[in-house]
């Protein structure tokens, strides 16, 4: 039986979403390419329609994933709020790519490498919009310090078994960062003023 392009291309996205959440959930070397197919509701035999290797699905997983729109940012306390949250600490497999499989990545394929590097310079760059100021160098280095101080300290919260620590991880990485008014709150602010 054919199946339709419109198929085809539903099939990749339910392949690439499950692959996404398993790697998030478990890391790279303990899922297979029949774990992922399985998850997607689909044949072992039906992935080489879609991907060549297991480190081709990898790589276009990394670029699926970090393919963010930047929503969110329009309020990037919130925003902020919810990324260092115990919720999002506890849910690594729905949450943030980065913070789920960055430290796996040094031992990927170039290809995959360099999707996770094209995905975090987008990321800085829609964080450095986000931020306030008229600088751009100096939003986009608020911006790395700002996302490297998030990423980290969910990293860490989710390698340690002490709670209290975790939560204090999260908290004061949160209380060092300070609340930032946005720019689109600063374009607001500016027009009331006017």
């Amino acid at each position: 039986m054919k199946v339709s392009r419109e198929q085809m291309v539903a099939n990749r996205r339910r392949i690439l979403q499950e692959a996404s959440r398993l790697f998030r959930e478990r890391g790279f070397a303990a899922v297979t390419v029949a774990d992922v197919m399985k998850a997607a509701g689909q044949t072992h035999g039906g992935f080489y329609g879609h991907f060549a290797s297991k480190d081709e699905l990898i790589t276009a997983t990394v670029t699926d994933a970090l393919a963010g729109d930047g929503s969110g940012m329009d309020d990037i306390d919130t925003w902020t709020d919810t990324y260092l949250s115990p919720l999002h600490r506890e849910n690594a497999d729905q949450g943030c790519p980065m913070a789920s499989l960055a430290g796996l990545m040094r031992h990927q394929t170039p290809p995959a490498r360099g999707a996770m590097a094209k995905g975090l310079d987008a990321h800085i760059g829609r964080l450095a919009e986000a931020l306030p100021g008229d600088d751009g160098a100096e939003r986009r280095r608020a911006a790395i310090g700002r996302w490297a101080a998030m990423v980290g300290a969910v990293i860490l919260s989710r390698a340690i078994d002490d709670a209290a620590l975790s939560n204090e991880l999260l908290r004061e990485t949160r209380a060092w960062i300070g609340p930032t008014q946005s720019r689109s709150a600063m374009d607001h602010n500016e027009d009331v003023r006017a």
